[in-house]
C-alpha cells in the first residue's frame, strides 16, 4: 500500500502518450478507448491522493510526479484537441494555459522561502477539475459525433453550436485567473499531496 499512489501516478503517466495516440487516429473505436483511459487517469488523481492521505504514505517522490502527471495528461490531450479541432481549442489558448502552469511551477521552484512555494489553493485544484471536465465533454462528443441515430446527432448539433468554444475560452479565463491569484496571494503554506498541485 505504500508504493501503491506513486505507482498510479506513474500509470498516469504512461497511459497518457496511448490516449493521444489513439486520438490522432480519429477513429471510433480509438476515440471511444480514449475517452475511458483518459476517465480512468483522471479517476486515479483522485484515487491516489485518497490513498495517501488515508494510510498516510505521502512521499516527496509523490509530491513532485503528482502535479506532473496532471500536467502531462490536462495539457496533453489540450494540445491534441488544438490538433484534431482548432476550431474548439485554438492553439493560443492551450499555448496561454501552458504558459501558467511553466510560469507557477518555475515560481514554486525558485521560490522556496518566499512564502510561495509547497502549498496550493482550492481554486488551483478546482482549475484542474475544470479542464478535466472540459476535455471529457469534448472527447465524449468526439465519439458520439461518430455514431449513428439520436446520439450522433446530439453530439454534432451541440459541435456545431458556440457552445464548445465559449466553454474553453472560460476555463482559459478561469486558468489564467488561478495564475493571477497564486502569483499575488499572501504566504500561506500547506503541505502533503495536496500541496504539491497548482
Amino acid at each position: 500500500m505504500k508504493h501503491l499512489p506513486n505507482a498510479l501516478t506513474i500509470v498516469r503517466i504512461l497511459v497518457t502518450p496511448v490516449v493521444l495516440i489513439l486520438l490522432y487516429g480519429n477513429a471510433l473505436p480509438g476515440i471511444a478507448i480514449a475517452l475511458v483511459l483518459f476517465l480512468i487517469a483522471a479517476a486515479s488523481d483522485y484515487l491516489d491522493g485518497k490513498i495517501a492521505r488515508k494510510f498516510e504514505v505521502r512521499s516527496e517522490l509523490g509530491q513532485a510526479l503528482d502535479p506532473l502527471a496532471d500536467k502531462v495528461l490536462v495539457l496533453g490531450t489540450f494540445v491534441m484537441l488544438c490538433v484534431l479541432v482548432p476550431e474548439f481549442v485554438p492553439w493560443w489558448g492551450v499555448a496561454l494555459i501552458g504558459l501558467r502552469d511553466i510560469s507557477v511551477t518555475w515560481l514554486r521552484s525558485h521560490s522556496p522561502t518566499s512564502g510561495r512555494g509547497g502549498f496550493t489553493l482550492p481554486v488551483a485544484k478546482g482549475k484542474t477539475a475544470a479542464q478535466i471536465v472540459y476535455l471529457s465533454g469534448i472527447l465524449t462528443l468526439l465519439t458520439f459525433e461518430k455514431l449513428e441515430g439520436a446520439a450522433g446527432a446530439w453530439a454534432r448539433w451541440i459541435l456545431d453550436t458556440p457552445i464548445p468554444l465559449a466553454a474553453f475560452l472560460l476555463i482559459v479565463a478561469f486558468t489564467l485567473w488561478t495564475g493571477w491569484i497564486y502569483l499575488f496571494r499572501k504566504k500561506h503554506p500547506g503541505k502533503g499531496k495536496d500541496a504539491a498541485q497548482a
